[in-house]
């Protein structure tokens, strides 16, 4: 079983920085893919970003240019940088990741609690 930590949301004023962490732990073989989902009040969950392990990105059209993703695999976590945050990113961040607990399982996708960020105006 793999489990996912977040942490770093918080609030902030628009034009803003936040800086998200996730860290994975448990029974952990291999991670390919790690990433950043996000979920508004009344709306549906939505990619933000996502980094394989060889490092190729991809972000949401809304958020390139202002959000940076990146991960150290020597310590399974992932990051989200966050810059220029307007009202319209608050949402409550959720860490993701395809893994396989051990080397004779399939890959799972893990979630993690989320982590409310909310940018005021």
């Amino acid at each position: 079983q793999v489990q996912l930590v977040e942490s770093g949301g918080g609030l902030v004023q628009a034009g803003g920085s936040l800086r998200l962490s996730c860290a994975a732990s448990g029974s952990i073989f291999s991670i390919n893919v790690m990433g950043w989902y996000r979920q508004a009040p009344g709306k549906q969950r939505e990619l933000v970003a996502v980094i394989r392990s060889g490092g190729n990105t991809n972000y949401a059209d809304s958020v390139k240019g202002r959000f940076t993703i990146s991960r150290d695999n020597a310590k399974n976590t992932v990051y989200l940088q966050m810059s220029s945050l307007e009202p319209e990113d608050t949402a409550v961040y959720y860490c993701n990741c395809n893994a396989r607990p051990t080397g004779r399982s399939p890959s799972y996708v893990y979630w993690g609690q989320g982590t409310q960020v909310t940018v005021s105006s």
